[in-house]
């Protein structure tokens, strides 16, 4: 098993792409945290994992409230001991042109992304250095980490902010055996995609279906969606990667939209 006994802390992991990641980590011997803004859907994915023979556990977590992810933090070390692992998966996203885009909108979304980012990678970074041990921590960029699209300001602007945390953490972390790398998924048919689809339709007066063909998937070279399968089983890659070879970096997991 590639993480067996490895302690993995997940954000916004009651569903989509963080509940994918987590069940991928369990399977390959991970003790694994869900932690999510839902106390009750956190727990309940954390049962099904149990179910399925793996050992997880549900954490409340606000990633924006420094307290709560503090305490949350001290919580998986009290019950698991060390962490090797954080994934900073907890996002949202918005979608308003700049000249209707609220301040207040502005600043939840970066608030969630990049101070979520923060104060989650500073509270597991610390037990990584404390424990001698080092770890992996991995953000949920986006090809928005690389490109940008229309209506999408808040959005594109935090996920290429997660970029440069991913480098300075990398380069402070190396001492330490801590790596730090960003996983730039194209979209994934998730709750948080099918909300945009009828938002963009009505912003740029086109159909539901034009939408998904001519703005989500036009780039892509195969006209898919990416798959939580496919985030999880990268998110594995850079978990188990023990090595400082593979650190600052930035992975797009897209059919082809946006290549390098």
């Amino acid at each position: 098993m590639r993480l067996k006994d490895k302690v993995a802390i997940i954000t916004g992991a009651a569903s989509g792409i963080g509940k994918k990641i987590a069940e991928t980590f369990a399977a390959e011997g991970a003790r694994v945290v869900i932690a999510d803004l839902n106390q009750d859907q956190a727990d309940a994915t954390a049962k099904e994992i149990i179910a399925q023979n793996g050992q997880a556990m549900g954490v409340k977590m606000d990633v924006t409230n420094e307290s709560e992810v503090d305490k949350g933090v001290e919580q998986v070390i009290k019950t698991f001991g060390d962490i090797d692992v954080l994934v900073s998966n907890a996002g949202i996203q918005i979608i308003d042109p700049v000249d209707k885009l609220s301040f207040a909108n502005w600043k939840k979304l970066l608030s969630i992304h990049l101070d979520g980012a923060f104060l989650t990678t500073r509270a597991c970074i610390r037990s990584m250095y404390a424990s001698g041990r080092g770890g992996s921590i991995i953000y949920m960029g986006s090809v928005h980490s690389k490109e940008a699209s229309p209506l999408k300001a808040p959005y594109v602007t935090a996920k290429h902010g997660l970029i440069g945390l991913a480098k300075v953490v990398a380069k402070e972390g190396a001492s330490r055996n801590v790596r730090a790398n960003v996983i730039c998924p194209g979209f994934v048919r998730t709750p948080l995609v099918d909300k945009q689809i009828p938002e963009q339709a009505k912003e740029l007066g086109i159909s539901e279906d034009d939408v998904i063909k001519k703005v989500m998937l036009k780039e892509t070279v195969d006209g898919e969606f990416t798959t939580t399968a496919d985030v999880a089983n990268v998110a594995l890659f850079f978990a188990s990667f023990d090595s400082n070879a593979l650190t600052g970096q930035s992975l797009v997991v897209s059919h082809g939209w946006f290549m390098q």
